[in-house]
């Protein structure tokens, strides 16, 4: 029998294989020639738009009426379509149009739409987000420096249908489930919109902490680094890997831009402190991980390379409550140095201002602080909770 493993009890019947060829009336990329225009009333959207979670507008383009009506002409789109990014990185991103006006598309994003009559487009867009789907985009891709599907091949994509009322329950059920993501999602841009918010007032002392009797700390102290920290360099490990080693190598990497760590298990001799803080001082051209700071509370488990540098403090300071105001602020002059890299000079990292609280005042700052990303990762960790719950439902769901 062709049917899914996991099913609505009222249905019983074979699914059928199709072509999006056949499931679909319309299947069409937008204009293969950039606008002249920058401005205008009609959005201009591209793959830098296209997310899977929906349409994305924090960076959208505008064009000219004239350019929009001649490329409208080739490409109407309506709402509800799929809009799917056909090349670049995001190749295979994909999301329904919620956007209830005309605009106009680049030709790296295709617009797909399900007959009316047989096939419903969530459905459709279940199937191609899941992995089945992504499988078949990624088995399809040509180009090597830019990575791209051509509607052809799109169109020859062929999968399992159900009855149209079978797929519309289906896509009911997972859109709920899409809703409660979405929902997390909100919650935690909150949580991160609320830290950054208390961080502005902590840091510019607008808002103050007492001491536990109820007394105002003293004035803040405005430093250099260099008064607070004594500073190491990292070595380079990089062509001493081996895998059955004994550390774990920090690089530009492990700094990640949402500090989670990567790990590479290397063979070395130098360590990492207790209770410290990394910096990336090196990194690719643009690179996000550069002037990050993670704190390492353990460091037996680390060392460093050479792109890294080690703040170490003394007994007087709380390393995380500097974390926190490093972080926030962009005090590094970034300079670029050779070919594939920018690097932070040293001189200047030790000289960027500071200002320090009494050990007490930082302690209930960073304290704070902590307590609000502890939060936010209980909704990090209840997100990817929901989408690999999700991820595991399609696989039941699809054949």
């Amino acid at each position: 029998m062709t049917a899914p493993k996991l099913r609505f009890k009222e249905f019983d019947g074979n699914w059928t294989r199709y072509k999006i060829a056949e499931a679909t009336e319309y299947v069409v990329d937008g204009t293969h020639f950039s606008p002249k225009t920058t401005e205008g009333e009609f959005k201009y959207i591209t793959s830098k738009n296209i997310r899977n979670d929906g349409l994305d507008l924090t960076n959208i383009s505008y064009i000219s009426k004239d350019e929009h009506e001649t490329i409208y002409k080739r490409c109407k789109v309506q709402l509800g379509d799929i809009l799917l990014t056909k090349d670049g990185a995001n190749t295979g991103n994909c999301c329904l149009n919620t956007l209830d006006e005309e605009f106009s598309l680049l030709s790296s994003v295709a617009v797909l739409r399900g007959k009316k009559d047989s096939f419903n487009n969530n459905f459709i867009l279940q199937i191609l987000q899941s992995d089945l789907g992504q499988n078949t985009i990624i088995s399809s891709m040509s180009g090597q420096a830019i990575t791209r599907i051509t509607l052809a091949k799109l169109k020859d994509y062929s999968f399992f249908f159900p009855e149209l009322t079978e797929q519309t329950q289906i896509t009911s059920f997972l859109s709920a489930v899409d809703e409660k993501i979405s929902q997390l999602m909100q919650k935690h841009q909150l949580l991160s919109q609320y830290k950054q918010g208390m961080m502005q007032k902590l840091f510019s002392q607008q808002i103050r902490f007492k001491a536990d009797d109820g007394s105002e700390f003293e004035e803040w102290e405005n430093k250099i680094l260099d008064n607070v920290i004594k500073f190491y360099n990292g070595k380079g490990h990089e062509n001493n890997v081996d895998f059955n080693g004994e550390f774990i190598l920090i690089n530009s990497k492990f700094v990640s831009t949402d500090m989670k760590v990567f790990k590479k298990v290397i063979a070395c001799n130098q360590k990492v402190f207790d209770d410290c803080l990394v910096m990336v001082m090196s990194d690719v051209p643009n690179g996000k991980a550069i002037a990050k700071v993670l704190h390492i509370e353990d460091g037996s488990k680390y060392a460093l390379n050479q792109r890294i540098g080690m703040f170490v403090f003394n007994k007087l300071n709380h390393s995380k409550f500097f974390q926190y105001q490093l972080n926030r602020h962009k005090y590094y002059l970034a300079f670029d140095s050779g070919v594939g890299q920018t690097n932070l000079k040293k001189e200047e990292v030790l000289s960027c201002p500071i200002h320090v609280p009494c050990l007490e005042e930082q302690t209930k700052i960073a304290n704070f602080l902590f307590a609000i990303d502890q939060k936010v990762e209980v909704v990090v960790q209840q997100i990817e909770q929901a989408k690999t719950w999700k991820k595991g439902l399609l696989q039941q769901m699809f054949i």
